[in-house]
């Protein structure tokens, strides 16, 4: 039967929360954002193993205060991309994994998901020959700009989704996809990878408070979806 493994990319600096700090280590109640993030992946029964792939010159994850555990592992071997790492990370675990097993990979400022999202993830893909993603539909107003910042046009939404994480495919096809890639160009995640090889991953809803934490106002909007969680 096919396992499912987690990989976790958390070698990137997020540039663009304008913090000394990783986003993945900020704090978020009390732990780093990155605990949040891994939190139902380790918990999760179906779940076999999480690898947290670092940079090779991380010197957060020690103080990090995030406990060990039986199907966590991490590893320094962080590329000078998103696919570069995630790569590092199926090498790492070549050996132990078949070419039918699953492999979930998951943003570390994630913080959001839940078992539920998870269930909702391995049983809408567990019997699809390629894989998928969570993801949500777009509700807003897409508009196009130009360099000024001023309309070109706007964009109809429909069949627009806004792809989230887990991504989840068997090991053989996203292997496959990422060694493409990385000669082809850079894919911005491994769903656009796998689609590059002619494939079609199917989504699968995901919910709002599954966001990334992108900008410094996503901590705090965040930190309320977790609060009303501990208070439910």
């Amino acid at each position: 039967m096919a396992k499912f493994h987690v990989i976790v990319p958390a070698a990137g600096v997020g540039a663009r929360m304008a913090s000394a700090v990783p986003k993945q280590y900020l704090p978020l109640l009390g732990k780093p954002v990155l605990a949040h993030a891994i939190a139902a992946c380790l918990q999760h029964p179906r779940i076999s193993s999480v690898t947290v792939v670092l940079d090779a010159n991380d010197a957060y994850w020690p103080s990090a205060g995030i406990p060990p555990a039986d199907k966590l592992r991490v590893l320094y071997s962080g590329g000078a991309t998103r696919a570069d790492t995630v790569c590092n990370g199926l090498l790492a675990l070549d050996a132990e994994l078949h070419a039918q097993d699953w492999v979930l990979v998951h943003d570390a400022a994630r913080p959001g998901l839940t078992i539920t999202l998870l269930d909702r993830l391995l049983d809408s893909l567990q019997d699809d020959v390629v894989g998928g993603l969570l993801a949500i539909p777009v509700a807003d107003t897409l508009k196009r700009a130009d360099v000024a910042q001023r309309v070109l046009n706007t964009e109809p939404r429909e069949h627009l989704w806004q792809a989230q994480t887990p991504q989840m495919f068997r090991y053989a096809i996203l292997r496959q996809a990422l060694a493409a890639a990385r000669l082809n160009g850079t894919p911005t995640d491994e769903a656009q990878a796998v689609e590059a090889l002619g494939y079609s991953p199917k989504l699968v809803a995901g919910e709002l408070r599954n966001l990334k934490i992108t900008y410094p106002q996503d901590l705090p909007l965040a930190a309320a979806i977790l609060q009303a969680d501990q208070q439910a």
